[in-house]
């Protein structure tokens, strides 16, 4: 298809084939991301999506077990979500003259699920952008600078966000970031203390489980402890549950696990049945009214374009519903021990495993290659590439020879992510486990064929 000179249409882009695909991605978006994932083999045209499964044009079935890094706990294309949006869909979806009524009953729901106390939402198109909202509310609520986040935790890449994401690779080329944001080692209840002793804190932003920084549970006791801290020092305590929260890690909230209410708990990514981008925080009255009451000034400054429009709000009403109904935080929670104790066993079977860990459905593999193996297989090469190349090397072949699809976490990428929607079955989880074992079990030969064949690209690919 020749694709210059003319606009192209939606039934265009349901005829791209897979090369075209990957020559019009790399020329008009990403290139670099267009070329990695084309050597991985991760460039393949999907035409269809259900619950867990994909398919490819050739009509391959795929598992799907990185689930939009935890935007998909109800999986592809729920049937009440997309049922939702059928009802709404001649609705005006902004109107900034009126109220809109969809956000107001989704503000409403949440307050039902959400931590007792945490009542005011404000609606936005991201996870990152109600990042964004939080730290702003922090500071006009405290009247405060300072922002204490943690090493390894992710909040997103726009300015703010990306200032208190612990990982120096992300925030480097972008800096000076926003003044006033310091981190400290997750989960190191002193090291957060004498912080908050030293500086009049605006806020501390946390993950109960920090996902992109490889699936790392808290000590026993440290989000309590942290809320203790917080309440003592005058500070906001903000939980970022994008990842954790609806239902992920086994409760509705991670923080649950612990029976910790925060001031302040932001939500994003499953929040729109996997459909539609949706992000909120949700806070108490109290705040909320200090931060934005008191005037129509003041009122005005907590507006988005897109937040809460028709759409959005409608699937995010339909995803809440049926995460509710379908009492998806303990489907997580068993189907999450039943999937952790497999894991483990070939963690006890091979040494390539080095741990595997997690809560519900949010689990991390850790890899951990001797450097002897590696470098014997690589004719000494290992010692030039990131340690993202055996991750990739992992995904990439279950991929091709398993038709499972999982990925690294971005803070630590010798972690592989398995983040299935919460309607998986057990038998779609033993397959997973079944192509992890049996690629495991001859590691080596696929070591050496993807090494001779791809190391000079994946390490320049890779270099840090």
């Amino acid at each position: 298809m020749d694709l210059k000179g003319k606009l192209l249409s939606i039934d265009d882009a349901l005829r791209l084939d897979r090369k075209e695909i990957l020559e019009t991605y790399k020329s008009y978006v990403n290139p670099v991301l267009a070329g990695l994932q084309a050597l991985l083999g991760m460039d393949l045209n999907f035409v269809k999506a259900q619950g867990c499964s994909v398919w490819d044009e050739d009509g391959n079935r795929y598992l799907d077990f990185v689930g939009g890094y935890g935007s998909l706990n109800l999986g592809h294309n729920h049937p009440a979500v997309l049922e939702a949006l059928h009802k709404v869909e001649t609705a005006p979806v902004m109107l900034q003259s009126a109220l809109g009524k969809f956000a107001a009953v989704l503000a409403c729901n949440l307050a039902q699920i959400a931590p007792p106390g945490l009542q005011n939402c404000w609606f936005c198109s991201s996870g990152t952008e109600a990042v964004e909202g939080a730290l702003k509310l922090a500071r006009i609520y405290t009247g405060k600078e300072p922002i204490i986040y943690t090493q390894g935790g992710f909040h997103g890449k726009t300015m703010g966000s990306l200032s208190v994401t612990g990982r120096k690779k992300y925030q480097q080329p972008f800096e000076p970031l926003i003044p006033g944001c310091l981190s400290v080692p997750f989960g190191d209840v002193d090291a957060l203390e004498k912080a908050l002793k030293e500086s009049s804190t605006a806020a501390f932003i946390v993950e109960p489980i920090q996902g992109e920084g490889g699936i790392i549970l808290p000590p026993p006791g440290y989000l309590r402890e942290a809320r203790k801290l917080c309440s003592m020092y005058n500070t906001l305590l903000i939980f970022d549950e994008i990842q954790t929260g609806l239902g992920r890690t086994g409760k509705m909230f991670a923080c649950q696990h612990e029976d910790v209410v925060p001031d302040v708990l932001v939500l994003a990514k499953s929040l729109g049945g996997g459909v539609v981008p949706i992000g909120c925080y949700i806070t108490t009255a109290q705040i909320m009214k200090k931060a934005y009451g008191g005037g129509m000034d003041r009122g005005l400054m907590l507006t988005s374009t897109f937040g809460g429009n028709a759409h959005s709000a409608a699937a995010a009403i339909a995803a809440v519903e049926t995460i509710v109904k379908e009492d998806l935080p303990h489907e997580a929670q068993v189907k999450g021990e039943y999937f952790l104790q497999k894991m483990e066993k070939l963690k006890n079977k091979y040494d390539l495993i080095q741990d595997v860990r997690g809560k519900g459905l949010l689990i991390g593999l850790e890899l951990s290659p001797s450097k002897g193996l590696l470098d014997s297989l690589s004719a000494g090469m290992w010692g030039k590439l990131s340690s993202d190349f055996l991750s990739s090397m992992v995904a990439a072949e279950l991929l091709k020879e398993f038709k499972v699809m999982v990925l690294f976490t971005l803070n630590n990428p010798n972690v592989i992510r398995l983040e299935p929607p919460l309607t998986v079955t057990t038998e779609e989880i033993d397959r997973v486990v079944e192509a992890f074992d049996e690629l495991f079990s001859r590691h080596k030969g696929f070591l050496k064929i993807a090494l001779k064949s791809g190391k000079s690209a994946i390490s320049s690919l890779f270099r840090r």
